[in-house]
């Protein structure tokens, strides 16, 4: 890509949308939605261009707890679209509320969605051991009957009741790609790469087809950093910075990471939350070693004070 002004990824998580247990309405989501846009869009009035990334996790399983509740009634929403639907309507609070805030600043800018998806391999380990719980919790009759009448795949966890669980491929290519460059090379600000992306897989004549799946949204994250040959990839999450031995007597803020001690952090396994933490620093991992050139991981409320250097976590290769 030919550009004039520095490109960030901006990783922004479908938990940081949801405030609490009282406000996960549409309305309150839209709400959180403008806060991340209000600090998103000053990253721009500043002079960068963005391709903004989101999670849906909660999302999906909205979705898919009424798809359950109403199936004596309606059909129920497949997992490939519900990644789909979740893409559209998040994108659409997030393009919005950046329309509003570029209209409040006096900047002549477009924010856009792309409903996106990402190529797995059919052959990827994960199918053989799915381990990403989806949907409303299950007793164990229903839970076999799904399985045999329906072919998913069930687990019991933790005592709290049986759940589905499916696979979490590694994401191989981003199909919408050049769709995005083209789009950021216009001047628009675009939200992609949704949920981690859909998952779809080819067959041998290369169609693509929907398969029943969640990526990481971090690791896609850093794919579409990466193919991008963005200047920052910037992961907003629940807290200000990175910890060091979180949840101990001995925890301590971090202030910067080079990439070899993000990995020796990392490899001990004692430092970072497997499924809050780890899966960011492994992002970082990931787009230094594909090329990138820094990482910093922060709240949404501190994005433009990280970039400036004044707090977050920076990590550089």
């Amino acid at each position: 890509m030919n550009r004039e002004r520095p490109l960030a990824v901006i990783a922004i998580g479908g938990n940081s949308l949801i405030k609490d247990a009282e406000h996960r309405s549409v309305e309150d989501q839209y709400e959180a939605a403008a806060e991340t846009d209000h600090h998103i869009a000053e990253l721009i009035k500043a002079g960068w261009d963005v391709a903004v990334t989101h999670g849906n996790g909660p999302q999906v399983g909205f979705i898919l707890r009424r798809s359950e509740l109403a199936r004596h009634e309606l059909h129920e929403v497949p997992l490939d679209v519900c990644g789909a639907d979740t893409q559209g309507a998040i994108g659409y609070a997030l393009q919005q509320n950046l329309y509003n805030d570029f209209l409040r600043l006096g900047i002549d800018k477009t924010a856009v969605t792309v409903v996106t998806q990402v190529e797995v391999d059919r052959q990827d380990p994960a199918f053989e051991h799915p381990s990403k719980p989806i949907g409303s919790f299950m007793d164990e009759t229903t839970a076999k009957q799904r399985r045999d009448q329906d072919g998913w795949q069930v687990v019991e966890d933790a005592g709290r009741g049986w759940r589905r669980v499916v696979a979490s491929p590694e994401p191989r290519r981003i199909v919408e790609l050049e769709a995005i460059k083209d789009l950021l090379q216009a001047g628009m600000a675009v939200i992609c790469v949704g949920g981690g992306g859909i998952p779809v897989v080819a067959d041998d004549q290369g169609r693509l087809k929907g398969i029943a799946a969640v990526i990481d949204k971090d690791r896609a994250s850093a794919l579409l950093a990466i193919n991008l040959q963005a200047d920052l990839l910037l992961i907003s999450t629940a807290v200000e910075k990175v910890a060091l031995a979180w949840g101990t007597p001995e925890q301590r803020w971090v202030d910067r990471m080079t990439l070899a001690e993000a990995k020796g952090y990392l490899a001990e396994g004692i430092h970072f939350a497997k499924g809050s933490m780890a899966p960011k620093i492994e992002a970082a991992i990931r787009y230094l070693e594909g090329g990138g050139k820094e990482v910093l991981i922060t709240n949404p409320e501190n994005l433009e004070r990280a970039v400036a250097g004044e707090t977050g976590t920076r990590i550089v290769p």
